[in-house]
């Protein structure tokens, strides 16, 4: 398995485990009012598992419709930012391998960390994609009408299209 896919897999394993952890305490105000059990229009696990598959996916899901090409733009350029590096690593250890200076095993040592970094950034835009579907999903319904403490009406704003 490539190092990626080991931090990816242990890193969902690892928010699969905390989240059961910190969400599982029982609700009792469901056993107050029964009459009044609510119902989330979206399912957050299920946002989680398309933007899993797909980055950008779990957002079009929340009707974030902005979001998808946002995250696909940024993952593009990474992407593009991995395989450029890659190339000058790789020239620069032929490079290396014919002629083995300093200077020809600087140029190959940094163009390897930036390849390295760009790894991590990816990992780090697909993990926050992740997170991102996750909370949108909870936030769905999530709707202020007016200020309870004045009984002013609040501005919200929604864009469907």
């Amino acid at each position: 398995m490539k190092p990626l896919a080991k931090i990816t897999v242990k890193s969902l394993i690892l928010v699969l485990i905390l989240s059961s952890v910190v969400f599982s305490q029982q609700d009792t105000t469901s056993e107050d009012k029964p009459d009044s059990i609510f119902v989330m229009a979206k399912s957050p696990w299920f946002a989680v598992l398309q933007s899993a598959v797909i980055p950008g996916l779990g957002q079009i899901y929340n009707e974030s419709y902005i979001k998808a090409p946002i995250i696909w733009a940024i993952s593009g350029l990474l992407v593009y930012g991995w395989i450029y590096n890659d190339d000058l690593y790789k020239d620069g250890q032929l490079l290396y391998i014919q002629i083995p200076t300093k200077r020809n095993k600087d140029f190959r040592d940094f163009y390897r960390d930036q390849r390295d970094l760009f790894t991590i950034y990816m990992g780090l835009v697909y993990l926050l994609n992740l997170v991102d579907a996750y909370v949108d999903a909870h936030l769905f319904d999530f709707n202020v009408t007016e200020d309870s403490f004045n009984n002013n009406p609040m501005l919200n704003l929604r864009i469907n299209f």
